[in-house]
């Protein structure tokens, strides 16, 4: 598969119609083209939560409009339930960065989600064609339907026929949590004809692929992993047209799941230096891809043709060993921050997904799902190494505890 923006260079369509820019300029610029002529260098953090206004018809006016279509309300902010300054910097940028018309920031990445399915269940479009595997607490959220909607789980050669009358959404995500299986994100948006196709990018980032240039209506983020790259800020965000970012503020200011101003300069920061992050971190997970691969107590390792800083392998060992073996890694949820993470997806992420449906899409229990950070190469094998020999000596231990029984 093609390497897209790996390396940062792809290019983006200019601000205003003007001359393509690389990726990795639009990362810096993008959201604050307008701070020079204001007098300014880095972005003000807005934090008010409502604004004053003497104009009480017009202020009426714009909150009418807003209640038609969703537009951003023209002139100053009314509410910050319903827009802020700073928030709109890291969606312009997002948006910029996904080649997409808009972009809509919340609180959390399963917020954004699901917004998109109360804006279709809205439309009596409740049905939802979906591809495992996914974000443990997405397919819990379709399966269990808590928001009213209906799933229908395929493989991507089935989507189109399962679509129905009723079916509002298609929902894939690559590459997969947590297994880094690909789709063919082009053919799967014919497949799904006028039936807008949700693309889970929180892996991949617009660094490696930007699913709506392959046809994707909307792109997901959980903004909490690689957008804001610290481990310090919870977002997600969906990127999308103009029409369908009208509904999700609406959803938004009904439902109330806004994002934090401090959070959205947090998450803006963060584009800053997402090419060089996701570049450097993938390079780490290169090597340790090749690392894992030649080493007999690895079993198999998962790694995109795509690249990227996620890793999955199947221990040969105890994968409960090798988790708590870790020093320099860090045992815990979540990705994509500057240092590597480790779990154990069958007990954490995917734990909610039914344990036949998880083991189905390849989430087996001796697999380890590895966010790959920034630290130096070779002493994040020396960890990986002396985990694995943990997890290798207690399956031996009990093995031969075992044959003592049993003599």
């Amino acid at each position: 598969m093609k390497r897209d923006h790996a390396d940062g260079t792809g290019r983006v369509a200019g601000l205003r119609g003007g001359a393509p820019r690389a990726l990795a300029t639009e990362a810096v610029h993008a959201g604050r083209d307008d701070l020079a002529g204001q007098g300014l260098h880095a972005p003000p953090i807005d934090l008010s939560t409502t604004y004053p206004s003497y104009d009480s018809r017009g202020e009426a006016a714009r909150i009418d409009a807003f209640a038609t279509d969703g537009a951003e309300p023209d002139g100053p902010p009314v509410y910050a339930r319903l827009g802020n300054p700073t928030v709109s910097r890291f969606e312009t940028a997002l948006a910029r960065l996904e080649g997409t018309e808009s972009a809509v920031a919340f609180a959390s990445g399963m917020a954004a989600l699901s917004a998109v399915l109360l804006v279709r269940n809205s439309m009596g479009l409740r049905h939802v064609v979906a591809v495992r595997p996914l974000y443990g607490c997405s397919d819990h959220l379709l399966t269990a339907g808590l928001l009213g909607s209906e799933v229908t789980w395929v493989d991507p050669a089935g989507i189109e026929a399962a679509l129905r009358p009723d079916t509002g959404l298609v929902l894939v995500e690559s590459p997969a949590n947590p297994t880094l299986a690909e789709i063919d994100l082009r053919a799967v948006a014919h497949a799904c004809g006028s039936v807008p196709l949700l693309v889970d990018n929180t892996f991949a980032t617009p660094v490696l692929q930007r699913p709506a240039e392959q046809g994707a209506r909307l792109v997901l983020h959980s903004a909490t992993k690689y957008l804001g790259g610290h481990g310090d800020v919870m977002a997600g965000v969906v990127a999308c047209d103009e029409e369908f970012a009208g509904r999700l503020r609406q959803v938004r200011f009904a439902t109330g799941g806004v994002l934090h101003p401090l959070a959205g300069y947090l998450l803006l920061r963060g584009l800053s230096t997402l090419p060089v992050r996701v570049r450097a971190a993938s390079a780490n997970a290169a090597e340790l891809v090749d690392r894992l691969a030649a080493d007999p107590r690895v079993a198999r390792v998962h790694y995109p043709r795509i690249g990227g800083a996620m890793v999955a392998f199947e221990v040969e060992g105890d994968p409960h060993a090798v988790i708590a073996a870790v020093r320099l890694v860090t045992p815990a949820v979540s990705l994509g921050s500057v240092d590597t993470l480790i779990q154990h997806p069958a007990s954490i992420s995917h734990r909610i997904v039914d344990a036949d449906d998880r083991r189905g899409s390849g989430v087996g229990d001796r697999l380890l799902r590895l966010s790959v950070g920034l630290e130096d190469v070779d002493d994040l094998w020396a960890d990986l190494d002396q985990a694995l020999e943990a997890g290798h000596a207690a399956v031996s231990g009990e093995v031969s505890r075992e044959a003592v029984a049993e003599r």
